[in-house]
């Protein structure tokens, strides 16, 4: 069983930015963040493999990096030039899979984290 527990979310106005951590009980092989706004999907927002290999959905690249300290065992979330549309509970997930497999799949990830809401306004 993996504990995941995250932090650092909140509110911000339109252009800010907001870091994400999650404090995972052991490491796993692919690790991410995925966010859920209210009456929509669960969406991927990134992911990286135990090999390093990051990706991001389309709508975050360029803003957004993630980043994974196996020492201390934690996954890092950084949200910069923040939008209204990036308002949503962010949840922390780990998964058993490979490099290859590291994708946006929920059904991949068997541990989650409660979540942390991200308000962003206008």
């Amino acid at each position: 069983q993996v504990q995941l527990v995250e932090s650092g979310g909140g509110s911000v106005q339109a252009g800010g930015a907001l870091r994400l951590s999650c404090a995972a009980s052991s490491v796993m092989p692919c690790m991410g963040w995925f966010r859920q706004a209210p009456g929509k999907e669960r969406e991927g927002v990134a992911t990286v493999s135990g090999t390093g290999i990051t990706r991001y959905a389309d709508s975050v690249k360029g803003r957004f990096t993630i980043s994974q300290d196996n020492a201390k065992n934690t996954l890092a979330l950084e949200m910069n030039s923040l939008k209204p549309d990036d308002t949503a509970m962010y949840y922390c997930a780990a998964s058993h899979v490979v490099a290859g497999y590291c994708d946006f799949l929920t059904w991949r990830f068997i541990y989650w984290g409660q979540g942390t809401q991200v308000t962003v306004s206008s």
